[in-house]
């Protein structure tokens, strides 16, 4: 098998612009499938990581019992809450825990009343991690210590008619279900280009919402946001060690609508991605084939020399190879560099960012990211299809006679 490989070796380097052709054209092609893969990583994050953000953060903690009364977002208390943040905030995937009074309620004025769910947020760490903060279109975002002042949606400003400044009437139900009401100045609004969220969503400080719904110094949830999303389950099993006694859910469960739309749109790119290896694909096969077939009178000279034509085979079939594994290389440090610049500089995407609700969630940049397994994953397929491609060809020239195929121009 050395010498095999030897002399393999040494005929893929006797046509050297042909055999750079192939490598470069395959390695271009991977290249494509890798930037590809790494756009579609970028796009996912900045769409659904977002998403995710706004809708409640990858994970979510609340106390036992909590999910059986979900439907009415119950004031259901989480004990020993800094237990829980600090056993989330040791892990590295990990970028805040975030303590939240998270429950129903009414906001009216004269255009009507309107259904919404009334948030009670740590200020500090909510503009570290959620959309909102970032997407402040009129006023100020919250302060910890901010009184009877809250941050509504466009959505709710258009539809109540009201602006910065203007006060609404709160009413919601306490932790003994006692009904409480509040007169709220609107300190500012958020746009984040998801009407159905601005519509149904208001926040305000912690602090006050524990005073508002009878929870001094207590909390019903801990939403904790991670680097990247797929990260959950590993987070999520550490938080159950290090503090048992918890509910502790990811996004995929507690947001079951995001998670079908992202594996709808994982399910069509990946046929997407298959139709452009088949492309892929053609492409090396007609290279190679060309490339073998053109040597036909030199397999039949190696065949006169005493070569049987599964030895051909062989030779044939690792220069296949080996030009495969040089195009796969090209592809890996190609496609890595172009992504590696696009997750620096970024993609400008702000001219399409209104193109649908999760679109105007990108905040106008797409960071394209590398993701080591696709890149390997392309490398093994190149690999193989080279060899593929070189197979067929190499048996049919070896089934020929010497003598035929020494006349063969």
């Amino acid at each position: 098998m050395t010498l095999f490989l030897r002399l393999a070796w040494r005929n893929v380097w006797r046509q050297r612009r042909r055999t750079l052709l192939i490598a470069v054209g395959m390695g271009v092609t991977m290249s494509m499938l890798v930037l590809y893969d790494g756009v579609v990583a970028g796009f996912e994050q900045a769409i659904y990581g977002n998403a995710i953000q706004l809708l409640g953060g990858n994970i979510q903690v609340h106390a036992p019992g909590y999910n059986e009364k979900l439907g009415r977002k119950p004031l259901l208390p989480i004990n020993n809450p800094d237990t829980v943040v600090q056993a989330a905030e040791a892990q590295p995937e990990v970028i805040a825990a975030s303590k939240r009074i998270v429950t129903g309620g009414l906001v009216t004025n004269r255009e009507g009343a309107f259904a919404v769910s009334v948030i009670g947020v740590e200020t500090d760490k909510e503009t570290k991690i959620s959309p909102v903060a970032d997407n402040i279109s009129k006023g100020r975002y919250l302060n910890a210590d901010d009184g009877d002042l809250i941050v509504i949606g466009q959505g709710l400003a258009t539809a109540m008619n009201i602006e910065v400044g203007d006060r609404i009437t709160m009413v919601g139900n306490s932790k003994n279900e006692q009904t409480r009401q509040r007169t709220m100045t609107i300190v500012g609004i958020y746009d984040v280009g998801v009407p159905s969220v601005e519509k149904t969503t208001i926040y305000m400080s912690l602090m006050e919402a524990q005073q508002l719904f009878g929870l001094d110094g207590q909390v019903t949830e801990i939403v904790i946001s991670l680097k990247q999303i797929g990260q959950e389950t590993g987070v999520v099993n550490a938080i159950n060690a290090s503090a048992p006694g918890y509910e502790v859910e990811s996004w995929e469960t507690s947001i079951p609508d995001l998670k079908q739309t992202l594996e709808m749109k994982t399910g069509v790119m990946s046929v997407f991605g298959i139709f452009m290896l088949g492309i892929a694909a053609i492409g090396i096969l007609n290279l190679l084939m060309m490339a073998v077939f053109e040597r036909t009178r030199e397999i039949g000279i190696i065949g006169a020399l005493g070569l049987k034509p599964g030895q051909i085979t062989i030779i044939f079939l690792l220069e296949g190879i080996l030009i495969g594994v040089m195009g796969a290389v090209i592809g890996a440090i190609l496609g890595t560099a172009i992504n590696g610049a696009l997750g620096y500089y970024g993609l400008d995407y702000s001219a399409f960012a209104d193109l649908t609700e999760y679109t105007a969630l990108i905040s106008g940049r797409i960071y394209s990211q590398i993701v080591p397994m696709k890149v390997l994953q392309h490398a093994v397929t190149v690999a193989i299809i080279a060899a593929l491609a070189a197979l067929y060809p190499a048996i049919e020239a070896s089934r020929r006679e010497p003598a035929e195929a020494l006349h063969y121009v």
